[in-house]
């Protein structure tokens, strides 16, 4: 059975983030990385115990891998309209990034490029994942800027050349297809950069 990350001993964040994934290495990347923010992360492993927990805990992001939803189902179906949805003035809204496996892309694809869903390609880069995150928390209103740390994001018009192709890409629901998963190191360089960021605000 899969261990599910345990909440850290912090105060308590006003964002909180489900994880909807029976992928262990995965959930636990995902966990590590947004857990760095100081959110509120809890991870559910199991689809039938996703909507009760949903309903029951105060979600701001919801990030779920298609592999355990399917594309239909009543799961897939009120994700979809959660994400759909109008944010409505003064009411909370809860926005959803769906994580695509190389497996079911060809299929899934297609499909959150017609309905204009918001996805990342699993194997995902870093900060592709973050930029994305930060996307959806800013239209649920719950952060009041970016928290995109990308060298390549300070350009003045936020291209990025595609290794491959040597052509600009703005901002697309694809990731390229040299990006990777998380690995540990990755997740210890980023939390140590972050640890330098935290130190250097109070000098600032």
């Amino acid at each position: 059975m899969a261990s599910t990350p345990s909440q850290p001993a912090s105060e308590p964040s006003d964002i909180g983030i489900l994880i909807l994934d029976d992928d262990e290495q995965g959930q636990t990347a995902l966990w590590h990385v947004l857990d760095s923010e100081g959110w509120r992360v809890r991870v559910v492993p199991l689809a039938h115990d996703a909507l009760a927990e949903l309903a029951r805990g105060n979600y701001t992001l919801v990030l779920v891998n298609v592999a355990m939803t399917g594309l239909s189902g009543p799961l897939f179906t009120t994700l979809k309209d959660l994400m759909q949805s109008t944010p409505e003035a003064g009411k909370p809204c809860v926005r959803v990034l769906f994580v695509v496996p190389q497996l079911v892309a060809e299929h899934a694809q297609p499909l959150f490029e017609r309905e204009g869903l918001p996805y990342v390609l699993k194997p995902f880069h870093l900060h592709d994942l973050l930029e994305k995150v930060s996307d959806l928390l800013l239209e649920a209103r719950a952060i009041p800027k970016p928290i995109r740390r990308v060298k390549a994001d300070a350009q003045p018009d936020r291209r990025r050349k595609d290794r491959r192709t040597g052509d600009d890409r703005r901002r697309s629901m694809f990731a390229s297809r040299d990006d990777y998963v998380l690995t540990e190191e990755e997740i210890a360089e980023y939390e140590k950069q972050e640890a330098a960021e935290r130190k250097k605000k109070p000098k600032n």
